[in-house]
C-alpha cells in the first residue's frame, strides 16, 4: 500500500511513518516545514517528502491519504482530497487498523508522565524477551527512536487526549482499544478544544468504554478526576495505584544520580526499585510501568532489575551540556503541575544547597491562552532564579509572576534572554530549560555564551535530537 501522510513531520505523524516504512508500506509525506534532521531521518527510511501541502501533490495517487490533526479545512491539498472524494483516513484510525488490531495493546494516558511511563513500560518488556513495538511522544535513550513496529505481540502506545483530526473530535486514544490501560492523573490541559475538566472527563470515559471485560485499568486512586470517570461507568477490570488494597511505594530514598524505593502490592512489597531518576513523579511512573509490565506476565521483581538500567527519555530533565560548572538541562514540562514536578524532581536531585536557575517558555496552546497562569508562581517556587520568555504570549506574564517578582526576569528575544541567565549564571548553578517546543535553540546559546562568561573555552554543546521523530524545526509538534 501507498500512503502520503499530510503532516508527517509531527511526533505521532513521523512516528506513524517509520513504523509504517517497517510494516513494508510505501511512506511518502508533506509538511509545512520539511527541514534537517526530521527530513533526514525519514529520508534514510526511504519517505521521500514534500514541502508544503500544495494541491499538485494530488497527482502522487496514493492508496490512502493519512491526514494529521495539523491540518485543517482550507488548505488546499486537503481541499482537493475532499473534491476528488480520495480514501483519506486519521494517523489513529490508521494505526489502529493496520497495527493495532491483532496485538496486546497496551496504551498510557494522563495529563502527564505519558513519555516517560511508556518509555519506561516499553523498556520493561524489552528486558523481559518481548521484542514490543511502541509509538511514544519522546525518545527513550535505550532505544534511539520513539516508534517501532516490534515482533512481539506486545505494542506501547502513548495515548493522547488531543483530538484527532479535523473531521474526527473523538481523542486520540479512543481508537487503540487497548487490553491494558494505564491512567496516570487527570487535570485540565488543552484549553484550545476543552472547555473545562469534565469535557476531558468524558473524553477519558469514551477510552474505558472500549476496554474489553478481559482488559485491565491500572488508574491513580489519588485523583478525584479519574475517581469520576470510572464512577461512570466500568465494566474491565480495575487495579488501583496508590492504594493500600492496589499497588502502592513504600520507603524511598533520593541518590545523587537516582532513587530507590519499594513497591508493594495488596499491601505487601514485592520489589526493592532503583531507577536513575529523581522525584516522586518518575516513581510514579514507575509503580505504573511495573504494574502494567504484570499484566503481560512480567514478574515485578523482574521489572526492578531491569529498572536500573534505565537511560531514560530525551527531553525528560536531559542533561545537555556543562560549562564551567554550571549544568544545562532540557525539560519538554509546560504545563504547571510537570513544570512544579521537574523543578522538584532536580531538587531532590541536587538537596538544598544548590541553586535552580528555571527557564521557561509558556509557548503551548493551554499558556497561550493564559488558562494555567495563576499557578505559575507556585510551580516555579522551588528555583532560585525564574527567567520567562515572553515571546509566545499576549496576556500580562508579569502580572502573573508579581507574587515571585523578586527572582524572575522576563525578556522578549531568545538572545536577551541567555544574556540575562548569563549574568546570574556562576558555577554549581544548574539552569533547566522547560519548552515544549525547540525554544529557538537557547539551549546551544547557553552552553556557547556561558564558557566565554566563566573562563572556559567551548561549551561541550551535543545539540542534536536523533530519533526517528525527533523535532525538526523551533515549533516543535507534538500531533
Amino acid at each position: 500500500m501507498h500512503i502520503h501522510i499530510l503532516g508527517i513531520c509531527g511526533t505521532f505523524m513521523g512516528g506513524l511513518a517509520a513504523i509504517a516504512r517497517e510494516a513494508g508500506h510505501r511512506v511518502t509525506g508533506c509538511d509545512a516545514n520539511v527541514y534537517p534532521p526530521m527530513s533526514d531521518q525519514l529520508r534514510a527510511l526511504g519517505i521521500e517528502l514534500t514541502e508544503g501541502y500544495g494541491a499538485d501533490q494530488l497527482a502522487l495517487a496514493p492508496d490512502l491519504w493519512v491526514i494529521g490533526n495539523v491540518v485543517t479545512r482550507g488548505n488546499p491539498l486537503m481541499e482537493a482530497i475532499l473534491d476528488a472524494r480520495a480514501p483519506y483516513a486519521s494517523g489513529p484510525q490508521w494505526l489502529a487498523e493496520n497495527v493495532l488490531r491483532d496485538r496486546w495493546v497496551l496504551a498510557v494516558a494522563g495529563t502527564h508522565g505519558k513519555t516517560t511511563t511508556a518509555s519506561l513500560l516499553a523498556f520493561l518488556l524489552e528486558s523481559a524477551g518481548l521484542a514490543p513495538g511502541f509509538l511514544i511522544g519522546g525518545i527513550p535513550a535505550d532505544f534511539g527512536v520513539s516508534a517501532r513496529l516490534g515482533s512481539g505481540e506486545c505494542f506501547v502506545v502513548e495515548a493522547d487526549e488531543y483530538d484527532t483530526a479535523f473531521f474526527d473530535k473523538r481523542s486520540k486514544f479512543v481508537h487503540y482499544r487497548p487490553m491494558t490501560a494505564v491512567l496516570n492523573n487527570l487535570e485540565f490541559d488543552h484549553a484550545d478544544i476543552f472547555a473545562d475538566l469534565a469535557a476531558i472527563e468524558t473524553q477519558f470515559h469514551h477510552l474505558v468504554r472500549t476496554i474489553p471485560r478481559s482488559g485491565r485499568i491500572l488508574w491513580n486512586a489519588a485523583e478525584p478526576a479519574l475517581a469520576r470517570v470510572l464512577a461512570r461507568g466500568c465494566w474491565s477490570a480495575q487495579e488501583a495505584l496508590f492504594s493500600a488494597e492496589g499497588w502502592d511505594l513504600g520507603p524511598a530514598t533520593e541518590l545523587a544520580d537516582a532513587c530507590t524505593f519499594e513497591v508493594r502490592e495488596g499491601g505487601a512489597p514485592v520489589a526493592q526499585c532503583r531507577l536513575p531518576l529523581a522525584g516522586a513523579h518518575n516513581r510514579a511512573n514507575a509503580l505504573a510501568a511495573i504494574a502494567a509490565a504484570r499484566h503481560v506476565g512480567v514478574a515485578p521483581q523482574d521489572s526492578a532489575t531491569a529498572l536500573a538500567g534505565f537511560r531514560g527519555v530525551r527531553r525528560r530533565l536531559e542533561l545537555r551540556g556543562t560549562v564551567g560548572g554550571v549544568e544545562v538541562y532540557d525539560d519538554f514540562a509546560h504545563h504547571p503541575s510537570a513544570i512544579e514536578a521537574t523543578v522538584a524532581g532536580l531538587r531532590a536531585r541536587i538537596g538544598a544547597s544548590g541553586r535552580i536557575l528555571a527557564v521557561l517558555e509558556p509557548r503551548s496552546n493551554t499558556m497561550k491562552l493564559g488558562t494555567m497562569k495563576a499557578r505559575l508562581p507556585e510551580s516555579l517556587a522551588q528555583a532560585e532564579r525564574v527567567f520567562c520568555h515572553t515571546g509566545a504570549i499576549d496576556w500580562d506574564l508579569a502580572q502573573a509572576l508579581a507574587p515571585i517578582a523578586g527572582k524572575s526576569t522576563l525578556r522578549a528575544g531568545i538572545d536577551p534572554l541567555v544574556a540575562a541567565i548569563v549574568a546570574e549564571a556562576r558555577p554549581g548553578d544548574r539552569i533547566v530549560v522547560m519548552s515544549n517546543g525547540g525554544f529557538g535553540g537557547i539551549h546551544a546559546k547557553l552552553l556557547t555564551a556561558l564558557g566565554p562568561a566563566l573562563g572556559e573555552a567551548g561549551a561541550g554543546a551535543d545539540g542534536t535530537n536523533a530519533g526517528v521523530v525527533a523535532r525538526n524545526h523551533a515549533g516543535g509538534r507534538a500531533c
